[in-house]
């Protein structure tokens, strides 16, 4: 990966949307070889996808917490637990974490009584969940805005 290649995946992870055009006359590039390479760079996975960023409020998903998960510590317990997770679709991110806590969980909806209904049906029954903590989100101090690539 080139100096060129890092330009191109800036600008992409700054407004995904850009046309070709458009791309490779701020990485100063020809359309076809700057196409080219936005083509490789998804051939080899480094280009993971492109999507829309939905305001969560818009979609009755503006109340966000932060939830740390213990899970019973044996193979199956986590596997299962971790399966389960996938499938929830107010678990927006979800990470496994060395040490304590074992498991980040990033959850969105409509508001504090959903996120209690949530905890009680959905979380606390996960499988091998054994505790369960909650930060409430109280402002976005920063938006995600891709990886530096330097």
């Amino acid at each position: 990966m080139d100096a060129i290649d890092r330009r191109i995946l800036r600008e992409l992870q700054a407004d995904g949307r850009l046309s070709n055009h458009d791309l490779a006359r701020r990485v100063g590039l020809s359309p076809s070889p700057c196409l080219r390479r936005v083509r490789r760079l998804e051939e080899d996975g480094v280009i993971q996808g492109y999507r829309a960023e939905v305001d969560p409020a818009s979609v009755g998903r503006g109340f966000e917490v932060f939830v740390t998960v213990e899970v019973r510590r044996d193979r199956e317990a986590v596997e299962a637990f971790e399966a389960e997770v996938a499938t929830i679709p107010e678990v927006v991110e979800a990470y496994r974490l060395y040490g304590a806590p074992g498991c980040l969980l990033r959850i969105a909806v409509a508001d504090s009584d959903a996120f209690e209904r949530f905890w009680i049906e959905r979380l606390t029954a996960l499988p091998g969940v054994h505790e369960v903590n909650s930060q409430m989100i109280m402002k976005r101090i920063k938006d995600p805005s891709g990886l530096p690539v330097d």
